[in-house]
């Protein structure tokens, strides 16, 4: 079902106050989309989509911006408040979003366990 802006949320372009997380985990990963897991997890400040960062194989967050154009993101890491805007490619401080700000500290990182290869670091996108 489809919301309304309130005029709260049309004050930052791209970041929505009321969008809420889709998960704690890359939504496209845990569905069977490419190798199944990452290293850090990225939320969409306008839809709340959680997606693998662009170190992880699949890069799920970057994607999603460009074929949502919702061009902000926000780290989805524990104690990591910065957003990142695609466009621009600049990082800044934005408003708090709703909860959870970030993955649950005790799931690790990559993620998840039984997922992630012996030899992950030579997955990684640098």
């Amino acid at each position: 079902m489809a919301m309304e802006d309130s005029m709260e949320d049309r004050l930052i372009p791209g970041i929505s106050l009321a969008a809420t997380p889709s998960g704690t985990g890359c939504l496209e990963c845990l569905s069977g989309d490419g190798p199944g897991w990452w290293l850090h997890l990225r939320r969409c400040a306008q839809c709340g989509h959680i997606g693998c960062c662009d170190s992880s194989p699949s890069q799920h967050a970057s994607a999603h911006s460009r074929t949502a154009g919702h061009p902000v993101m926000k780290s989805f890491e524990p104690r990591e408040d910065w957003f990142y805007e695609q466009t621009t490619k600049k990082f800044f401080r934005g408003p708090r979003l709703p909860d959870p700000q970030s993955r649950p500290p005790e799931q690790p990182s990559p993620s998840p366990a039984d997922k992630v290869p012996a030899d992950w670091r030579e997955h990684l996108h640098r």
